[in-house]
């Protein structure tokens, strides 16, 4: 082989030795890239399912919060209709006396501080049924003397709201006003609470003090939202 033929094997050996090695290069690029594409890939899905998971999550708190609003008003209305309950036991008891009177001593003749059943104080009857009757001076006198003697019973709030009642009947609108604040105020947790604030919103309403009587409706939606009196209130901002 002469010298230039070798020299021309030689470069051509070296030229497929370089193809070769740049193939290699081009082929584990090749894999390189496609391992990178395939993590970004991972990355992606594991990104969108952990979204899907927070949005899970969300919802769920969404509809948590949602739920406990209405165990809420279920709570509220629960206590609204027992309350209401007895005021209705209130009442039959009173026209179970008034028709058969040979009842009322047994009555009477019980604790005072509890009813017959477990339902209202017989003194407490007794004031309803003055108020019933609309003899409001005597039903105020009657709550009044209830509430004296029983300052942390179940039915004081009530009592208090009924005088308040008494006198928004009778025209005294300062004085219903301010017994309806009471309630408000010092029994917030009581059924009575929102039904105080609208009256107390209709007592300022009929002394011409409208601007008040507009905050203390704000207040009871926004204290009270889901009560009837709430609806009321709206409907009264409503109209006006």
């Amino acid at each position: 082989m002469t010298g230039s033929r070798w020299i021309a094997s030689l470069v051509a050996c070296l030229a497929l030795t370089a193809c070769g090695a740049n193939d290699l290069v081009v082929k584990r690029q090749s894999e390189t890239e496609a391992k990178v594409e395939h993590l970004i890939q991972s990355v992606r899905k594991d990104d969108l399912r952990a979204n899907e998971l927070a949005g899970q999550i969300q919802s769920q708190n969404e509809q948590a919060e949602i739920a406990a609003v209405q165990i809420k008003r279920l709570e509220d209305s629960i206590r609204e209709l027992r309350k209401s309950q007895d005021e209705l036991k209130a009442r039959f008891l009173l026209l179970s006396q008034q028709t058969h009177p040979n009842k009322i001593e047994v009555i009477n003749q019980g604790d005072p501080a509890k009813g017959k059943d477990g339902g209202p104080p017989a003194d407490y009857v007794k004031a309803f049924g003055l108020y019933s009757a609309n003899n409001f001076p005597e039903a105020i006198t009657a709550f009044e003397s209830f509430m004296k003697s029983n300052p942390q019973n179940e039915y004081t709030a009530n009592a208090l709201y009924w005088i308040g009642e008494c006198h928004y009947s009778l025209s005294d609108l300062p004085k219903a006003r301010d017994v309806f604040s009471q309630v408000a105020e010092n029994y917030p947790n009581s059924p009575k609470a929102p039904d105080a604030l609208l009256k107390m919103g209709y007592s300022l309403a009929a002394m011409k003090e409208k601007d008040k009587a507009r905050t203390i409706f704000e207040n009871l939606i926004k204290s009270y939202p889901s009560s009837p009196a709430a609806a009321k209130a709206r409907e009264r901002l409503t109209a006006n």
